[in-house]
């Protein structure tokens, strides 16, 4: 049985796949998209990676699938004139060709790779105890590979600089997004009063207990981005000034007390983000935290789209 589901998920994903490629219509292609996300995600449960499914349902299909979708509703007046055009039938083979041919070599360096496959595990299940933390995600991100987690942060706070820039003049320093309006009454406004506070719960439980279980900073941030935004949503928030130092201050603080960890490693321990004898969870946690209100602004930045409405008072 396990097998049979197990052959079912991979045939309805590789249909998505297909799906979301050859669908004309814009809505449509992002739908699959999303439904694909939260498939692979059922796939790394199955595959025992609890943690890499809850990124992949978050981020994969929650968060870049609503970017996706606030794109779409931008280019609706777009679409109908773009729908008239098509590629040529030698462009379409030469796509369907270079498709095939991506998919045949990761196929061949999955299977040519040696037995037993090229593996860091034995290097860095012996060092685990001196990280202090019991999820190995945590402790890898943190710490073996601590230089890449900082750099994925620096990267979306630069990615939410880039998306600042494409505001006109005019809007510099403003409110992004619109204003959202809803009946105050509707579903909706009720959705925004009830769930917000089971989400923050979740979210907060999600962020500490990626210590030692699944979860971690990324996910919470996620849910917790997601709550702020159906607030926003259903108009019973704004979108904060991006030109309010104390929401500047947050986005940076993140990246800022990593880097002054990283300092404080190469003073007491001699290395770049190594961790001083003893202090290694101490100094985790206060990244993760650190982080965590950072992610969550970026996040939800970055739904916002650039400031539109308000320029300097």
């Amino acid at each position: 049985m396990s097998t049979v589901v197990s052959a079912a998920v991979v045939l309805l994903l590789l249909w998505l796949a297909v799906w979301t490629v050859v669908a004309r219509d814009a809505f449509l292609a992002v739908a699959g998209f999303v439904v694909y996300g939260l498939l692979l995600a059922l796939v790394w449960v199955r595959l025992a990676g609890i943690d890499v499914a809850l990124t992949e349902a978050a981020i994969g299909g929650g968060l870049t699938g609503a970017l996706l979708l606030g794109a779409v509703g931008r280019l609706r007046g777009t679409e109908a004139a773009t729908a008239t055009e098509g590629a040529s039938a030698g462009a379409r083979a030469g796509a369907a060709v270079l498709a095939v041919a991506v998919t045949a070599a990761l196929m061949l360096g999955v299977l040519v790779l040696p037995e037993p496959v090229p593996t860091l595990a034995p290097l860095v299940v012996p060092a685990m105890p001196a990280t202090g933390v019991g999820n190995p995600i945590t402790g890898v991100l943190l710490a073996f590979r601590a230089l890449d987690t900082l750099l994925e942060a620096t990267v979306l706070v630069i990615a939410l600089i880039g998306v600042w820039s494409f505001a006109p003049d005019r809007a510099w320093g403003g409110r992004p997004g619109p204003r959202y309006q809803t009946d105050p009454d509707g579903v909706l406004a009720w959705l925004a009063r009830v769930l917000p506070p089971i989400g923050v719960v979740i979210g907060i439980y999600v962020f500490w207990a990626g210590a030692d279980h699944p979860g971690g900073k990324f996910q919470a941030a996620t849910i917790l981005a997601a709550m702020w935004m159906l607030v926003q949503m259903a108009g019973l928030s704004d979108a904060p000034r991006t030109s309010h130092r104390g929401l500047r201050a947050g986005i940076v603080a993140g990246p800022l007390v990593f880097i002054a960890v990283g300092v404080l490693g190469l003073w007491a321990a001699g290395s770049f983000l190594a961790y001083p004898p003893g202090l290694a969870k101490p100094l985790i946690v206060v990244i993760e935290v650190a982080l965590l209100p950072t992610l969550v602004l970026v996040l939800a930045l970055l739904m916002n789209g650039p400031p539109r409405r308000g320029g300097p008072a």
